[in-house]
């Protein structure tokens, strides 16, 4: 996937061969072999157009303002096609010194449970079409969307913070240790 700067105000963006585009009003529907991808550029101040099998991007301004916001656009738009073609991936560890952390997925939610011996469990919800799977004491998360993806991973490190505890000897929780392009099996 390339992208070429056509004049100062507009960006050319190409499409993956096995990647189909659609706009329909301000929504852009991207679909792969991972699946489909929304977009709602409604409140994004970028005139998006596509041509064959290229995605054309205007600024309407010409404020630098204008300029970063076609380069996030630009962004959005690349991580979209990444997403369907192969996907991201972010793993985690479960670290703990004396009780043992079980991580368990139901549904659209994961349960810590037994978090520095509590004995409700930690309820972190999953966003979007991601996937989480356990294995040992690593927690994988995959997905096409790469924001659905960060999300998940960041409710599960939050709902397994420490609190009122001296962080620096109480090290039990959830970390994130990798994160990469692709989906690993």
């Amino acid at each position: 996937m390339s992208t070429k700067q056509i004049e100062n105000s507009a960006v050319e963006i190409q499409i993956p061969d096995d990647v189909k585009v659609n706009l329909k009003g301000s929504m852009l529907h991207v679909q792969g072999p991972l699946g489909n991808v929304y977009k709602n550029f409604k409140k994004i101040p970028v005139l998006i157009e596509i041509n064959d099998n290229k995605i054309l991007l205007k600024k309407t301004g010409e404020r630098k303002k204008y300029q970063a916001i076609l380069n996030t656009s630009k962004s959005l738009i690349k991580t979209l096609c990444v997403g369907v073609v192969d996907g991201f991936t972010i793993k985690m560890k479960i670290v703990y010194s004396h009780f043992p952390i079980t991580v368990k997925v139901e549904g659209k939610n994961v349960l810590i449970e037994n978090f520095q011996g509590e004995r409700a469990p930690r309820i972190s919800p999953i966003k979007g079409a991601t996937k989480v799977a356990v294995k040992g004491d690593d927690v994988i998360i995959t997905g096409p969307v790469l924001t659905d993806v960060s999300q998940t991973a960041a409710n599960i490190q939050l709902k397994s913070k420490v609190k009122n505890k001296d962080h620096r000897v109480f090290l039990d929780g959830i970390y994130k240790f990798s994160k990469s392009k692709g989906i690993e099996k």
